[in-house]
């Protein structure tokens, strides 16, 4: 009986340290979360606030260092940068904690891949963006493409969709009528009229993958990191507010001193300044820049209906980034 009792108390004792474990776990991830959200509120002005930007490669990693860090050191942070080599971790060493924030990806992804994760990520406001184009180490223009040409695009579910909707906007393939382009696949194409042997690769693939396709649609932080220049493209897409990059942080963050100082600096005067003085002058602009500010971007559907030459896509870029018109952006 004795020995029967002291198992009892024995199993009981192991439960309690168990659930006592699990309890100071839960509270040390509770200020963790406290502790990330205090160091985003202002200090009292004498020392500089560190703050991590988790990004890819491409111009963004460069915005931030370039531009987004020394003006925001003027309100007191000090912003670094973490770069990641894919789009999936990001956003999940934002959500644990790792990172403050991120600028890597347009709103569409943003938005499914936190649902897709279950994720409580915000955005901040949109910057300048780098659209996603069409390149070539054959051609130089979209009517020089020839039946059975090889295409690569990227295989994540948002660009994918966002690729194929830049097919059909230089009119190479048209999609099903009740097709959302924000989540079209490859099922969703209803002609395609040069056959077109349509190729997914991972995103970071994509300019590599020039030397063994035909064409391929490189989103704009990748053609950036490869040293395609986007006045060679064939065509760049048609640029909607979904496919803008976007400054993210964890919700919980959203109210921050740090956060609402990025929102207001994202749509201030001195950020537009600062962008038309720096080498993303030509990028697409934020909706919320207004209409005197505008991308310098070459659209897909103007490559379109002017691509008889390649002289003729590129001066049309070109112009087209002399006279800063609005735009809308993107990129992931």
């Amino acid at each position: 009986m004795s020995i029967t009792l002291t198992f009892d108390s024995l199993k009981k004792t192991v439960a309690a340290v168990v659930a006592g474990c699990a309890l100071l776990g839960s509270l040390a991830a509770c200020g963790g979360n406290s502790a990330n959200a205090d160091k985003l509120q202002k200090a009292d002005g004498s020392t500089l606030t560190d703050v991590t930007v988790g990004v890819c490669p491409g111009p963004y990693g460069d915005m931030v260092t370039e531009v987004l860090a020394p003006l925001l050191k003027d309100d007191g942070y000090n912003l670094t940068t973490k770069e990641f080599t894919d789009y999936v971790q990001p956003n999940k060493a934002l959500d644990s904690g790792s990172i403050d924030a991120n600028l890597f990806q347009h709103g569409n992804y943003l938005k499914k891949f936190t649902a897709d994760n279950n994720l409580d990520l915000t955005s901040l406001g949109q910057t300048p963006t780098l659209g996603l184009g069409i390149y070539s180490n054959k051609y130089t223009s979209v009517d020089q493409i020839p039946d059975g040409a090889t295409v690569s695009i990227s295989n994540d579910a948002s660009n994918l969709a966002r690729s194929l909707d830049v097919l059909r906007q230089v009119g190479l393939i048209e999609l099903n009528g009740d097709a959302d382009a924000t989540k079209a696949t490859v099922d969703d194409i209803a002609s395609n009229p040069k056959n077109l042997d349509i190729k997914t690769v991972d995103a970071a693939q994509l300019a590599r993958s020039l030397d063994t396709v035909d064409f391929s649609l490189v989103p704009g932080n990748y053609s950036w990191d490869a040293g395609l220049d986007p006045n060679s493209a064939l065509a760049l897409e048609d640029q909607t507010d979904g496919v803008m990059e976007v400054f993210v942080v964890r919700t919980s963050d959203a109210d921050t001193d740090f956060a609402k100082t990025v929102k207001d600096l994202l749509v201030s005067q001195r950020f537009k300044d600062a962008i038309a003085n720096s080498r993303f002058s030509s990028f697409g602009k934020p909706a919320a820049w207004g209409e005197d500010d505008s991308s310098s971007s070459a659209s897909a559907s103007d490559s379109a209906s002017d691509s008889s030459s390649a002289s003729a896509t590129s001066s049309s870029a070109s112009e087209s980034s002399s006279e800063d018109k609005e735009s809308s952006s993107s990129t992931e």
